[in-house]
């Protein structure tokens, strides 16, 4: 028997949804610790040197054995992996299985950015990513791992779901992982059983409703929605599916499954037909609790597409001409699909082929960041930005340098570091291989232009 301390109406809805004997086995496995996994950066390999199992449904996710310290491991520093919930990994099954085409995506509440940075890699140069969240520091934090995960294809905004309203039929997918009571959390925060009451589910509901009654619009036809909780009850979950389906015109969508997984999936029967939801329970799964639905917009849906903006106008934005992004491209050895923009003088590019939808975007919401800032040019030399070293675009004019890992910790830490023959000028630091940033020879000293606010403490 458990020791753990749970509420009592608690303890009723999962006996209720579970039964009591395996309800036991529920209480167990809350009462052990959880597992630490990690989702690998596809674009920047790296030699993974921790004893680890593979995540069965992703092939980019792994368990670690023990969770080391990634505060003093540059490559995580460098972006090449995220740690996230094992769990939430799934999505990249639903998107791959599924072959859910690419476009513009978006993550509603996006923060701290595992799903997004997910959405990311499955997009790579074929689509543009919204990634958005409500809470300006959360919304900070989701700026600094977009920028560190490297693809420059994201959009980060600060935005409330209602804002979104003149974006209605404008996305290939919308993914919502909605605030929720955290049942799932249990075992990861206690904190969140302290909070827990019939009234805060009750409450979340509310609030999942009206978020979902606008992003149920923002599909287009043809399009996915896909909703998720950390927390197992009906009221949020099953509950939210009847009320979407009640609200918009949805196509049912199921998930092919491995018994092994141990996923239970479950099923609403509504007038379009029968839904179906996947939940995660910590005593079947080697992950954390977890519910996820996807609903299909019908192909006759309303759907936006851009219009050409034939002058751009923004209050901060400034469209560099096609001349001159050509010209860019040409000097900085890219493959010539950019598109750019200047703010405060400092020089952002994005993939061409989406620059309509960028320009409608940036007109409607409030922009954090986007695709790759560059830096600034004066007169004939680049003042390199630090997103363009992380990023996946070529750097290819500039020397680099690459460091052991106390002289990259050192250099994380914004401390001087000793090593002989540094070239002159900009240098790419790098790390196995893996860029962390700049410093700049001068001669007669080396400045280090880590981000003040990113180093690291210990």
């Amino acid at each position: 028997m458990s020791a753990i301390q749970l509420p009592k109406d608690f303890e009723s809805q999962m006996q209720i949804l579970l039964g009591k004997k395996e309800y036991e086995l529920f209480l167990n496995a809350i009462d052990k610790p959880a597992r630490t996994s990690i989702r690998l950066n596809t674009s920047k390999p790296f030699k993974l040197n921790w004893s680890a199992s593979q995540i069965p449904w992703t092939v980019t996710g792994y368990f670690l054995e023990e969770r080391p310290s990634f505060t003093l491991d540059p490559i995580f520093h460098a972006g090449g992996y995220y740690v996230q919930e094992a769990s939430s990994m799934f999505i990249d099954h639903i998107l791959k299985s599924l072959e859910i085409p690419k476009g513009i995506y978006l993550d509603l509440a996006a923060a701290p950015g595992g799903k997004s940075t997910l959405l990311s890699t499955y997009l790579g140069n074929e689509g543009l990513l919204v990634a958005n969240e409500v809470i300006q520091s959360r919304a900070q934090i989701l700026k600094e791992n977009v920028i560190k995960w490297g693809l420059g294809n994201t959009l980060v905004t600060n935005n409330d779901p209602d804002h979104f309203y003149p974006l209605e039929g404008f996305f290939d997918l919308v993914l919502v992982d909605a605030p929720c009571s955290g049942e799932g959390m249990f075992r990861k925060d206690p904190q969140a059983r302290e909070e827990w009451s019939v009234d805060h589910v009750t409450l979340c509901a509310s609030r999942q409703k009206r978020i979902m009654d606008q992003a149920g619009a923002l599909v287009k036809g043809g399009g996915y929605l896909i909703y998720s909780t950390c927390t197992f009850n009906e009221q949020e979950n099953e509950d939210m599916i009847r009320f979407l389906t009640d609200e918009f015109a949805f196509e049912p969508v199921r998930i092919a499954l491995e018994e092994s997984w141990g996923i239970v999936e479950s099923s609403v029967q509504t007038e379009d037909g029968k839904f179906y939801g996947y939940r995660f329970f910590p005593h079947l799964v080697e992950g954390e609790g977890f519910f996820i639905t996807i609903l299909k917009r019908p192909d006759t849906a309303s759907s936006q597409e851009p219009g050409r903006i034939k002058d751009f106008k923004h209050a901060v934005l400034k469209s560099v001409s096609e001349k001159d992004a050509e010209a860019l491209e040409l000097e900085l050895g890219f493959d010539g699909s950019g598109k750019y923009y200047t703010l405060n003088d400092s020089y952002f590019r994005i993939q061409r082929e989406f620059y309509r939808y960028f320009e409608k975007l940036s007109q409607v919401l409030s922009l954090r960041y986007f695709g790759v800032e560059l830096g600034k040019k004066q007169k004939n030399e680049w003042i390199p930005s630090h997103e363009w070293a992380l990023s996946n675009l070529p750097k290819t004019q500039f020397s680099s340098l690459e460091l052991t890992q106390s002289q990259a910790l050192e250099f994380l830490r914004k401390n001087d570091f000793q090593i002989e023959d540094i070239p002159l000028g900009w240098v790419l630091i790098k790390y196995q291989g893996l860029p962390l940033g700049w410093i700049k020879n001068l001669g007669n000293r080396i400045n280090n232009y880590y981000p003040k606010e990113w180093r690291i403490r210990i």
